[in-house]
């Protein structure tokens, strides 16, 4: 092979690369005319808000009360990536969402693809809302939009090189996004997987991630290293030694009211989760409690 046709052959490899890897870090989006926001229910929007948190991250530090409902976002949270803000999703047209059609809505949720086609971050749990289902998108589109508007603006994420590359999340996504569920289950438990694994996103911060921050399933609920870097998250799964010995009474009172079998009293970040558990129907905090109790016992890792 002579040096120009080497050269060529090389040259015409690169293209086909770049190609190739433009093509699979797409952005993966639903058509623009599947979804409509027709029929959404605000009250059924408001359960499906409760349990996704949406005020734990996008509220402000310090809001109590009604303040809460306003979603101006601007909470810091510090990665080994990268410090990253969340974001202000509240109805104002400039600041927030408001100017958003709902198919932008169901593409960020289940996709994680901004309006203009980029790649989210996965410190939004699109991960698992990427599970749910697409009417209870529109109920909880609904709801948000009834919301109070700020028109507090964005804070841009502190995210070095490589990471600030945001159209190489298409290849992380390849590895991690995935609407199937993680545990296979009957008909009787699955209201609970739903609530967990999809809205109630409890898996992410419950389960150990890789090197490059993909959920590790093969350790699901198993515990692991608080993502924010102060102490550990609890395992949720049979070998744990947190709630592996309470009963499914024992769960559900927890999430409604705070208190442990042995009345000690919910405290860090489970504080908030249980102030949105608590706004769920005992039916619903049952079927959460049952899903738990039913899931592999997995130990967690060292």
């Amino acid at each position: 092979m002579t040096g120009g046709v080497r050269r060529a052959f090389l040259g015409v490899a690169v293209v086909a690369g770049a190609v190739a890897g433009w093509v699979l870090t797409a952005p993966e989006t639903v058509p623009d005319n599947s979804v409509s926001a027709v029929g959404g229910d605000v009250e059924r929007g408001r359960t499906i808000f409760a349990i996704g948190g949406c005020v734990s991250c996008h509220a402000a530090d310090d809001a109590k009360g009604e303040r809460k409902l306003v979603l101006s976002g601007g909470r810091p949270f510090v990665t080994a990536f990268g410090t990253f803000y969340a974001p202000n999703i509240s109805p104002d047209p400039d600041a927030g969402i408001g100017a958003w059609d709902v198919v932008d809505f169901v593409n960020a949720m289940k996709h994680g693809v901004s309006p203009d086609g980029s790649h989210y971050y996965p410190a939004f749990p699109y991960t698992s809302y990427a599970r749910m289902k697409t009417e209870d998108l529109l109920d909880l589109w609904a709801y948000m939009r009834a919301l109070p508007a700020s028109g507090q603006a964005n804070s841009p994420h502190a995210v070095g090189f490589p990471f600030s590359v945001r159209r190489g999340l298409g290849l992380w996504k390849r590895l991690y996004l995935d609407p199937g569920p993680v545990v296979e289950v009957g008909v009787d438990l699955e209201r609970g997987r739903y609530l967990v694994e999809g809205p109630g996103h409890c898996g992410e911060c419950h389960t150990p991630r890789s090197a490059i921050g993909g959920p590790d399933l093969s350790h699901w609920l198993a515990g692991g290293p608080n993502p924010d870097g102060e102490g550990s998250i609890p395992n949720l799964t049979p070998a744990g030694k947190g709630i592996a010995s309470w009963s499914e009474a024992d769960i559900a009172e927890y999430l409604k009211s705070g208190f442990t079998p042995d009345f000690d009293t919910v405290g860090g970040s489970m504080v908030e989760v249980v102030d949105n558990t608590s706004q769920l129907s005992d039916e619903d905090r049952r079927a959460i409690a049952r899903y738990l109790k039913s899931v592999p016992s997995i130990s967690a890792l060292e």
